[in-house]
């Protein structure tokens, strides 16, 4: 009961400190770097891929929520496939929670760097660390499972123990990494719609496009105007931080 109380205590806490950390340029550079490894790499997108999928299907989810859809569940594979079943009357709910897949880790990459910058990584942490445990209910496979599970254990370690330097470090490497990621799952899908359409029917552009007569490269031009805008608000906020 105390453990619980004492994470209570550090979640609501996250809400109302403010805690600003300056980074100099060679640790940026090194972030920088890190997020293009984990994301460029065959050997480490294989796993890191698997948590921008999670926040893409997470995209998914909440989007489906917020249109009063219900989520049945929500399945991850290791090829960094996913698949959110979920179901309502609205056919615009359909679509929506269609559309914020791909944007979502480079919106999440964006909220993520803005609160680093604002000095409310706390909080970020804080929304972080409840989303992740509210979406447990939602996966019903083993690998799913186990992103999630490992995705909310870090974050609750770093809200009762982390210090507020060090939740600001990982809150700036997380946002900057959802972003390379969101961009290379861009590009990926976009091979997907050139070089290798014997997979289109996987192509979340392509099953809007069946489901609702919308062109899949009108949702195509949608993700890449969200992920391109998001994407250059994240890089003239780093641009900020090293002419501060």
């Amino acid at each position: 009961m105390n453990l619980l109380q004492t994470w209570w205590d550090a979640v609501v806490r996250g809400f109302t400190d403010t805690h600003t950390t300056a980074v100099p340029l060679p640790a940026l550079l090194v972030i920088l770097a890190c997020a293009v490894v984990l994301s460029i790499p065959r050997v480490t997108w294989r796993w890191f891929g698997l948590y921008v999928t999670f926040v893409h299907e997470l995209g998914h989810a909440y989007a489906a929520l917020m249109t009063g859809r219900f989520v049945h569940g929500l399945r991850i594979g290791l090829d960094h496939s996913g698949r959110l079943v979920s179901s309502g009357r609205s056919a615009f709910g359909a679509a929506w929670s269609g559309f914020w897949g791909y944007p979502a880790p480079a919106v999440v990459g964006l909220c993520l760097i803005a609160a680093f910058a604002a000095g409310r990584s706390g909080a970020a942490m804080s929304i972080g660390a409840l989303i992740l445990l509210v979406s447990l209910i939602f996966l019903r496979n083993l690998t799913g499972i186990l992103v999630a599970v490992l995705s909310a254990a870090i974050a609750q370690l770093l809200i009762l123990f982390a210090t507020p330097t060090t939740v600001n470090y990982v809150v700036l490497a997380l946002g900057i990494a959802l972003s390379v990621g969101g961009v290379r799952d861009l590009f990926k899908l976009a091979g997907v719609h050139t070089r290798r359409r014997d997979r289109l029917a996987k192509s979340d552009a392509f099953i809007l496009g069946r489901n609702t007569g919308v062109p899949a490269f009108v949702w195509l031009t949608g993700f890449t105007v969200v992920i391109t805008g998001c994407s250059l608000a994240s890089a003239w906020m780093l641009w900020g931080m090293l002419t501060v």
